[in-house]
Formats: structure tokens, sequence, C-alpha cells
């Protein structure tokens, strides 16, 4: 995944690679490895369902894939446990131990077939599988066998299982300095009467006034993510929408002094954090790829020094919120997204556990990010060498 997905960022022309893998699939000589590459690619050259589809086929055949390893004696086994899900709602693990001398394993768990016994013989295991609603099965699959895995097991299913919006804000109430605004869920037919002006926002939720923030359940990178201000822009909103849940919650304004908001990625591992990137623009609906940091040299002088002093300045700053947010949590890796207010609070937007950690940006135009990136995949590699020499400790 991580070599196409690079290939991908750069703009490189898959089609040709996608065309030739197709046609060995399609005449029965692919390998089920070569199968999966396919379903990816599909998903990168946007056809999803078409991804899906070869991913789901392949995938009752053969439930257990090893990635290249940069060493034939590696000094590390990792078990990595997936769901039969689209390319964003696993770990992207791959990035975090690419080029290392770990040796990854993945097995799918799906709903055809059980877990094998004996299992894959590794060091540590990592459950990779979102909390998104098509990673259910898998997480109570693994979650059942848990308690007697036979190795340390990293990112418990249990745990996984708080990340969706509308229980994280519940699992992190009441930490000072944090501000999450609860979110709600509501179905469709509540928010068309909101939006006829034949109910109110408050019969949905009695603290939900607009402006407010909706998304489609289960959406993901900004997918229908809208300032709704008013009940008519409701219903323009839902008239382009065919979904029938959606989490909503009250808009923070979290624009800087100079009119700006800036959005921040920190990843934690083993409950240390990490800065990982800083978006910058005019917008409040920010991701990294829609600020324009790219063709901006002071944005990036700014995420720069964002980087260099995260652990003078934005990781001492919130230092007690951000430990209190990786101790509710719970979990050995994940990620939050996160902003800050005009009177100092930590803002934060999610938490998960599949958003991308990577080292693909360009090193002629963010000089600063690779020493960065490979700090944090430096201490993903040392939490598991950790790990699994605390369990030789113990056994032995």
């Amino acid at each position: 995944m991580a070599k196409l997905a690079k290939a991908s960022f750069d703009g490189c022309d898959l089609k040709p690679l996608w065309v030739q893998l197709l046609a060995k699939l399609l005449d029965g000589k692919a390998n089920a490895g070569e199968g999966l590459d396919v379903a990816l690619l599909a998903q990168l050259l946007g056809d999803k369902a078409a991804g899906l589809a070869i991913q789901q086929e392949v995938l009752r055949s053969h439930q257990l894939y090893r990635s290249p390893c940069k060493s034939e004696t590696p000094r590390l086994r990792v078990l990595a446990l997936a769901a039969a899900t689209d390319m964003g709602s696993n770990t992207p693990i791959e990035f975090l131990l690419e080029n290392t001398d770990i040796e990854l394993m993945m097995l799918h768990v799906i709903p055809e077939a059980e877990l094998p016994s004996p299992l894959p013989d590794h060091d540590v295991a990592i459950v990779i599988a979102s909390d998104s609603d098509d990673c259910q099965h898998a997480l109570r699959k693994i979650d059942e066998v848990a308690a007697r895995w036979p190795r340390p097991l990293l990112n418990p299913p249990r745990m996984i299982c708080n990340l969706d919006r509308d229980k994280l804000y519940r699992l992190l109430a009441g930490i000072d300095g944090l501000v999450m605004p609860a979110t709600f869920t509501a179905r469709r037919a509540p928010l068309v009467e909101v939006a006829e002006e034949r109910e109110w926002l408050t019969t949905i939720a009695g603290e939900l006034t607009f402006p407010i923030i909706i998304r489609p359940r289960g959406s993901h990178a900004g997918v229908g993510l809208e300032k709704v201000d008013d009940a008519i822009e409701l219903s323009l909103y839902l008239d382009e929408r065919d979904e029938q849940e959606f989490f909503m919650a009250r808009f923070v304004d979290y624009a800087s002094e100079d009119g700006l908001f800036r959005k921040y990625r920190v990843v934690f591992v083993d409950g240390q954090p990490y800065a990982c990137h800083m978006a910058i623009a005019g917008r409040w609906d920010i991701w990294y790829l829609n600020a324009g940091m790219s063709a901006s040299e002071a944005k990036r002088r700014e995420e720069a020094t964002f980087m260099q002093t995260f652990d003078i300045g934005f990781g001492r700053r919130h230092r007690t919120v951000l430990a209190a947010i990786a101790e509710r949590v719970g979990l050995d890796y994940f990620i939050i997204d996160c902003a800050e207010t005009r009177d100092g609070a930590l803002l934060l937007f999610e938490a998960d556990n599949t958003a991308v950690v990577h080292d693909m940006d360009h090193a002629d135009i963010f000089p600063y990010k690779s020493p960065q990136m490979q700090k944090v995949f430096s201490a993903f590699a040392a939490m598991l060498e950790r790990r699994a020499a605390r369990a030789g400790e113990q056994a032995a």
C-alpha cells in the first residue's frame, strides 16, 4: 500500500499497472497479493465499489499476507489484524514500518472464515481495524479471543470501539482545558422536520442551536461535512444527500486573531504525543491537501516551527490535556486532529487509529517533515520491540 499510495501521491499514472494486473487476475494467473493490489489500485483510481468487490473475492480464498521486509532475518515479526474494508478504514501501518527490518504480516478478519489455528508465528500483534460500521464484525471476532491471545495484542478492540464521534466526547468529558462539543446522532426524518421549520433543533438535542456541523454517519475525510447556519441551509444540505443518519455538533469558531484557521494532527505512540502536521487556511473545514501548504513558504515556516518546537511549545501548553486524552483513550497508537481556541483551550475534532501518518511529502518543499516522521516511525518500532521484549521477560 505504501508504495502504491506514494506513486499516486506523486501523480504517477497507475492505469497501466492496473490494466496489467487486472488482465492477470481475469486470466486466473494473478496471485493473491496481486489481487489485493488490483483492489487497492481501483480505489486509488477512484472506483471504490470495484476495488471492494475485487478485494472481497480475493479475501475469500486468502486472508494472510506478508509485506516486503528489508532484512531476510527480521528483528521482529508483527501481525496486523485488519478488517475487510476500504483503504481508509484500517491503520495504514505499512507507512510506519516501510523500509525497516521488521516483518509485517497482515491478517484480514472476514465473516466467511475463522481466525487461523494456530495463528501465524509472531512477536507482537496490533489491531488496525477502525470503529466504522463495516469493521464491527472483525472487532467482535478479535475481541472474542483477545484475552487468550498468545502474544502481546496492541490496540484492543474494546478500546477502539470508544472512538466513534458520539462516544468519544462522553469518554473525554470533564477534562480541564479541553473543548469537544457533544456529538449527536439524528435520523433523516426529524432533520427534515427541522429543515421545514416544523420542529426546532432542540427537539433532537436540547443543547443544539444553529450554526451546527453536520456529516453523514460513517463518513471520513470530510465527505459530506458542512457548516449549516439555519433551517434553509439544512434543507439544501439534505436535498444533496441520500444518507439516512447523520452526526451533528455545535460549531466552534477556532479562527486565530489573524483570521486564519490552524488545524493540528498529533499522533500518540505508547502515550507519548508527537507532532504530525499543521494545516493553515482561511477556511474552517481544513484538510492538509486543501490548505495550500505547498504554495506558501510562510505557512511552511510556521508548520516547521510547530514540529521543531513541539515539546517546548504546543506539547507543553497542552501537556496535561494531552496526557489525559492518552490515558482515557488507552490505545497504544492513535491520532487526534485538533486546534486551539482563542482562549487557549485545546479543541478536539476527532480521534482515531487509522488517520494517515506518512513521509510522502517532497523533501525539496518540506525539508523539515521527514526528520519528524522518522522520529514517529522510530517511536512506533521501539514500542513494538518493548512490548515483545516485556512479554518475553514475563514468559521467562
